[in-house]
């Protein structure tokens, strides 16, 4: 069950007693009140988390999961809340990398781009930060927006594959971020672009960018 995006499952398990060693991992979070409906569509009810404490709790848990019980402190990552707040994006590049390389990547074997979407995510929301992906607006949709304090950081996520230029990736990320105007609706804050490309041989961002 991924993280950060919404969850379906038939409405007819919400509206009776079920049974419980039958149910799906969304179906018993529901049940447990962990979930809560934010729509539905015919049969099919949609999930999500009910407020930011359970968000933080739930992403704490996949943390623990992610890193084999260890904490971000424990694997040399920093308090993620703090250094959006606070740092440049030269200190935002080496902490994610530090955050990446504490990872058990033996569990996730179909990794892709919006892997490292979600890592990120789930690092931000056990810190207490509302952390987004996939955030749209007119011209198209950012990989992940965070706001701390007064910053709204997005960022912007390529990945390298053997053999391929990662500072090819680097400007297609900053054009990208660029030409859409990503994260730019929220003017009222200090907006943070930052692109970085992930490479998989390597498993840690090798190239980064902040977009002036």
């Amino acid at each position: 069950m991924y993280y950060g995006k919404e969850k379906a499952l038939a409405l007819n398990i919400l509206s009776g007693s079920s049974d419980v060693e039958n149910l799906s991992d969304v179906g018993l979070l529901t049940q447990a009140g962990y979930l809560t409906i934010k729509r539905i569509q015919g049969t099919t009810a949609y999930v999500d988390y009910p407020n930011l404490e359970v968000r933080t709790a739930m992403a704490q848990l996949y943390l623990e999961q992610m890193l084999r019980g260890r904490t971000v402190e424990q694997i040399g990552a920093g308090n993620i809340a703090y250094l959006l707040a606070n740092e440049n994006a030269e200190s935002v590049y080496h902490n994610l990398n530090h955050f990446l390389r504490g990872i058990d990547y033996r569990a996730y074997k179909d990794f892709k781009e919006s892997s490292i979407q979600s890592f990120i995510q789930i690092y931000c929301a056990g810190a207490g930060l509302r952390a987004r992906t996939e955030v749209h607006n007119n011209k198209g949709r950012s990989d992940l927006e965070v706001r701390s304090g007064f910053r709204h950081w997005v960022f912007e996520f390529k990945l390298v594959k053997d053999g391929e230029s990662p500072e090819k990736k680097l400007r297609e990320a900053e054009i990208q971020m660029k030409e859409r105007s990503y994260g730019l609706s929220e003017a009222h804050l200090e907006i943070k672009q930052m692109a970085l490309v992930f490479s998989l041989k390597d498993r840690e961002f090798v190239k980064w960018a902040e977009i002036l």
